[in-house]
């Protein structure tokens, strides 16, 4: 990817996250959406990669800087992270299912073993369920029982 490439990428990713809609009309909408990603999954999965830097970014932050509770730590980066990103999270959230599967599911392990809730030797559905537990708590959603 040249320079060109990813300064027309991140443009168009601005534009979609300055005035966000559904996606599909966001995708139409923004100029040079469709030059630039060959489609509405392309978009969201490089929404993703920006989603995933910012919270890794806070996450890595919060645990270097606390001595105490890595849940509380953890949680208030992600918080931070939301504050920081509102647009760009509720258009992951309203379109968590497809492409995003795969992504949803590696944040979910993420933030399970930063926030101390699960150990690496642990499978990935054990991580995976945990995680998505502890996502739905910081969203403010009781998570269904298992």
């Amino acid at each position: 990817m040249s320079w060109n490439d990813y300064y027309r990428r991140r443009d168009v990713i601005d534009a979609v996250l300055a005035h966000p809609g559904a996606i599909e009309e966001t995708f139409t909408r923004v100029p040079d959406a469709a030059a630039v990603f060959a489609d509405t999954d392309e978009l969201l999965l490089a929404l993703d990669h920006k989603w995933t830097r910012a919270l890794t970014a806070r996450i890595g932050l919060a645990l270097s800087d606390t001595e105490g509770d890595r849940v509380d730590a953890v949680s208030a980066a992600w918080r931070q992270a939301v504050a920081e990103n509102p647009a760009l999270r509720r258009l992951l959230d309203e379109n968590s299912g497809g492409v995003l599967a795969d992504a949803t599911a590696r944040e979910h392990r993420m933030l399970a073993l930063a926030a101390g809730l699960a150990e690496f030797d642990e499978p990935n559905d054990t991580l995976e369920r945990v995680g998505g537990a502890f996502a739905a708590l910081l969203r403010g959603r009781v998570p269904a029982a298992a």
